[in-house]
């Protein structure tokens, strides 16, 4: 990422009150741990949404709490992710501490999953806030932002699909 734009670092209070929060909930076969695997994959996120075209782990395996990524938006965009909750099999929350764009002040996202009687609940909140110049943007950009944050949290419904056939077995 060549060019950094600092964010302002979040935490859970922001996830339930940033402008601009996008919650989808989606219901997936599989236990929680194998929905997570699909989560840490090498190709997660790729291979849901043609909106990310790269994801590159700064940090070794096993992740934990603190390990960090860069995501790459539509070839162009990219975000300097950090973990401060890893919770294997449950949860997982970063803060994006860079961006390659200028604008951006807070952004976060939080992903939960629960065990349901017919496999697991991934939880995906997506939550940023812009600068004041461009909140009015953002703003108006609200209903498309919903639609790519959803593409992105429904993508891996695709990817469980093997899952689901396993479980029909």
């Amino acid at each position: 990422m060549p060019t950094r734009f600092a964010l302002i670092p979040t935490d859970d209070i922001f996830l339930t009150t940033a402008a601009h929060r996008y919650l989808h909930v989606v219901d997936l076969p599989g236990t929680p741990e194998a929905i997570w695997q699909l989560l840490i994959a090498d190709d997660a996120l790729v291979s849901w949404s043609p909106v990310v075209t790269a994801v590159e782990w700064l940090s070794p395996r096993p992740f934990l709490a603190g390990a960090t990524r860069v995501v790459t938006l539509g070839g162009f965009v990219s975000l300097r992710e950090r973990f401060y909750r890893w919770d294997p099999g449950s949860r997982m929350t970063f803060t994006v501490d860079a961006a390659s764009i200028p604008g951006l002040r807070h952004f976060a996202e939080d992903i939960q999953l629960q065990p349901i009687s017919t496999g697991t609940r991934l939880t995906w909140t997506f939550a940023f806030e812009g600068v004041p110049a461009l909140r009015p943007l953002l703003t108006a950009a609200g209903p498309a932002n919903r639609y790519v944050t959803k593409t992105i949290a429904r993508g891996i419904a695709r990817r469980a699909q093997p899952i689901a056939a396993e479980v029909r077995r």
